[in-house]
């Protein structure tokens, strides 16, 4: 079973951790995985889009009849498959995998009209990509963290107790409309310098997020079913919405919690050098349980959250392959290696977000890197 870092890892060492080496051995890893990469990690990712098809297709072939759960669940697993698909192939996570058709390259991915077919979601691809992969992934953990919840939800922490645990309940049901697509969008937007009014980045939202998915989704498809009755239409819609909330909590559940907990750190600056952003990546993130396409196919291979910050770039399959190396690295170098069932980082970042803990601060302190 996975467990959390030991307590030695977590209490002040006697001596400084050597920041240098940890760095050169995460680099020799890298060059490992470049050296690895090949048809195997082209056939995963066709096989886990092939699921995400099958899904899709079950969930349609079923969903006119009646509003029903198997439908619904099967609609959001292919929704979710298309965010999986987005979210290591728009990490260039295949771009550089000898052989890799083009479609599955971050340069043609849900790019222009190609959104509709690879990536149909609330957000622009361009967007999501920006926010994510350049913000997220370059600042961990920091103030210019786009996804720092503790920061995001101090708001939240002024309100009643049980207003802020109705206000993560609603978020987790919609968090990729509410919150996910506006926060994209405004960062998108602010790209160039310039902070977009409150009512431009409203617009932008209407025109190119809500509008589009919501009109296909939710008006288009069901009218296509139209010639088999309007029940069926209905049904339709019906498994449609319902699907997209269980889509939301699905990823909220894997996706809020890889960066909170009150034994993760964030930073009040930048990191000095390359060694210690490779340790803040490790510190500031946590992993679930791994192991199996099924359980990886569950976290979206987010499970792996530790060895995606270190590699963002690689393919998912490689991920499997280097965690008890980089496990082992860590420890050996005293860099904590939290992993924990995805049921406690969920507590645990729920404490985070109505208030209840909070996350480290004083990682240099705490582990004497000079």
């Amino acid at each position: 079973m996975p467990t959390s870092a030991t307590s030695a890892a977590l209490s002040r060492p006697s001596s400084s951790i050597d920041l240098d080496a940890f760095h050169a051995e995460i680099e020799d890893l890298r060059a490992e995985i470049k050296a690895d990469l090949g048809e195997d990690d082209l056939a995963h990712l066709r096989r886990i889009e092939r699921w995400g098809r099958i899904a899709a297709t079950v969930g349609f072939a079923t969903a006119w009849i009646a509003p029903n759960p198997l439908s619904m669940a099967a609609l959001s697993l292919g929704r979710s498959t298309r965010w999986l698909m987005m979210h290591h192939i728009g990490h260039r996570g295949y771009d550089k995998v000898p052989g890799v058709a083009p479609r599955h390259t971050s340069r043609i991915f849900g790019r222009g009209w190609r959104r509709w077919i690879d990536w149909p979601d609330w957000m622009t691809p361009e967007a999501w990509c920006h926010e994510h992969n350049t913000l997220h992934h370059a600042s961990t953990g920091e103030i210019a963290d786009p996804d720092l919840l503790e920061q995001n939800t101090e708001w939240v922490h002024r309100q009643p107790r049980i207003v802020r645990w109705v206000l993560l309940v609603l978020l987790a049901m919609t968090w990729r409309f509410s919150y996910y697509a506006m926060s994209t969008m405004e960062h998108w937007l602010s790209r160039r310098g310039g902070k977009p009014t409150f009512w431009q980045v409203r617009r932008e939202l209407m025109l190119r997020c809500w509008a589009p998915y919501a009109g296909l989704q939710f008006m288009l498809i069901p009218l296509l079913f139209a010639p088999l009755g309007a029940w069926a239409a209905f049904s339709v819609l019906v498994n449609s919405l319902v699907a997209d909330v269980l889509a939301n909590l699905h990823s909220f559940m894997i996706v809020g919690p890889n960066h909170s907990g009150s034994d993760l750190y964030r930073f009040d600056d930048r990191p000095r050098d390359d060694g210690e952003y490779y340790f803040r990546q490790v510190v500031g993130s946590t992993n679930y349980a791994t192991g199996g396409d099924l359980v990886d196919y569950a976290h979206f291979w987010l499970n792996y959250q530790i060895e995606h910050h270190l590699f963002p770039d690689v393919p998912m399959l490689q991920y499997r392959k280097v965690q008890p190396r980089v496990r082992e690295i860590c420890e050996r170098h005293g860099v904590p290696y939290v992993q924990e069932s995805l049921w406690t980082r969920l507590a645990k970042m729920a404490r985070i977000f109505v208030g209840d803990d909070r996350m480290r601060r004083n990682a240099r302190e705490d582990f004497a890197l000079s």
